[in-house]
């Protein structure tokens, strides 16, 4: 199986040797080059030299007669060492600086077109043999011999020198060049090693943590910080955020599950207790209608849950489609609403307190579920609404947004209850005795439709009023 430090291992060491490779062949090439141009140049200025002791000694008497300049020759081609060969205006090799009798290269012709070239350009290079004369080949110069006297050419100085001592040279220097590169090479093979091993570790840590949230942890987080990388902790922190609203998701689904299940446990066994006593004779005949209404009740209770969960679903799933919206007056649907609740006002004797604007506010929304907010949270207000308490109902608009409002009198809800109140399944009163006829889903609708109006709700309670407030975009 691939990994990504063998990927990243493979693809830098690869990347380092071929480095390495062009580095070491650019170096030879260059420095092969460099010693062959700084060896010409030595050879030049012996030749030179050689040259200018020639054209002096030649005024004395015949080159290959004089044996101060033999003895001369052969110290300065002993110390550079370099061959020297002195030839005559025909080209013919009249003098070595091996100063032997039976030397092979005395009497041997240089090739006229050297002697040609040297004479026109005052020296001639070549990496050669010269024309035959050198059995192997040499890096050597030819210089022309002018006499001081008449300017006259007297002949010319070829100086050579065998490759082997480039060669050497550059062979040392490649050879330190290569150990040099090895060392490197195997330092920033360990070093890239441990790097990439760094590096991946938290890639591990992460592909641990994933497994365990799969395996069911789900308090498992990626570590962040530390040695990471900024990318790193980026992605460790957003696999964490997904972690957490996973783990929340699945605590709200245990508690949703739990909560039906509480919801539909609870009218079912009243429902099938009721049955079993009139079957069983337990109760009366007489009393059978009476028991039959609550069983009734029960069972319209039921309806609601079923009903209400399909709603929400179906808000969720679909959304509220633009299709649906349209402008219509909120003032007017609030009116709408609260008449439905007139008798159960006048049953608990509430004192109703309206301000809204006489010309209305004109929203751009969904108007049925608009309307079915209003009814949840009047109807919530009425519920909890002490005997002969007041019901405050508001609408205010600030050109764009408006802002509706309901209000009520009674108990205070606990500061820890607030952020609590629109969770599904949730009721303020534990006994429920208050809120017998309530499946705790009223509020959680009334959030998740302006929620996917694009808007936001909020609940305020102190001093014996509780305030519920939500807003919608004005057309």
């Amino acid at each position: 199986m691939r990994t990504m430090f063998g990927r990243m291992f493979a693809l830098t060491s690869a990347l380092l040797l071929i480095s390495c490779l062009l580095l070491g062949l650019t170096f030879r090439i260059e420095f092969g080059q460099y010693l062959v141009s700084e060896k010409r140049e030595t050879l030049y200025n012996n030749a030179s030299s050689v040259a200018n002791l020639a054209a002096a000694y030649d005024t004395t008497g015949e080159l290959e007669d004089n044996w101060d300049f033999r003895i001369g020759l052969s110290i300065a081609s002993d110390v550079a060492a370099t061959e020297t060969q002195i030839f005559d205006e025909s080209g013919t090799v009249i003098l070595c600086s091996c100063n032997n009798p039976g030397c092979g290269y005395l009497g041997r012709q240089i090739p006229a077109g050297i002697i040609d070239h040297a004479r026109s350009e005052g020296k001639f290079y070549e990496r050669g043999d010269l024309g035959g004369l050198f059995p192997g080949t040499r890096l050597l110069v030819c210089v022309p011999v002018v006499s001081r006297t008449t300017g006259e050419e007297l002949g010319g100085v070829v100086v050579s020198t065998e490759l082997t001592q480039v060669n050497t040279l550059l062979s040392h220097t490649t050879n330190i060049f290569l150990i040099t590169g090895i060392v490197v090479f195997i330092i920033a093979i360990a070093a890239i090693s441990v790097y990439a091993n760094k590096e991946t570790k938290p890639l591990k840590e992460l592909a641990k943590t994933a497994r365990e949230f799969g395996h069911g942890n789900l308090s498992a987080r990626a570590p962040t910080g530390g040695g990471n990388t900024g990318e790193m902790d980026e992605l460790a922190a957003a696999f964490n955020n997904m972690a957490t609203s996973l783990e929340k998701s699945e605590i709200q689904r245990r508690e949703f599950v739990a909560n039906v299940s509480h919801e539909l446990k609870t009218p079912m066994t009243t429902i099938a207790g009721y049955m079993d006593g009139m079957l069983d004779g337990t109760i009366p005949p007489e009393q059978h209608a009476k028991y039959m209404t609550r069983v009734s009740d029960e069972v319209r209770r039921l309806s609601r849950l079923v009903r209400s969960m399909l709603e929400i679903s179906k808000i969720q799933d679909q959304g509220i489609p633009e299709s649906r919206k349209q402008r219509f007056d909120v003032c007017e649907s609030i009116g709408r609403v609260l008449l439905t609740f007139e008798q159960k006002i006048n049953v608990k004797h509430l004192n109703v307190e309206v301000q809204m604007p006489d010309n209305g506010i004109g929203v751009w929304a969904e108007e049925d579920s608009i309307t079915q907010v209003i009814y949840n949270l009047i109807d919530n207000a009425v519920k909890f609404c002490e005997e002969g308490g007041s019901l405050y109902l508001q609408a205010e608009s600030d050109g764009t947004k408006a802002t509706v409002s309901v209000a009520n009198t009674g108990q205070t809800i606990p500061e820890e209850e607030l952020p609590l109140v629109f969770d599904r399944f949730h009721k303020t009163d534990k006994s429920r005795s208050m809120d017998r006829d309530g499946v705790g889903l009223g509020l959680y609708i009334v959030r998740t439709i302006v929620v996917t109006h694009g808007e936001d709700i909020s609940v305020t309670s102190r001093d014996g009023v509780t305030r519920f407030s939500f807003t919608l975009p004005v057309k």
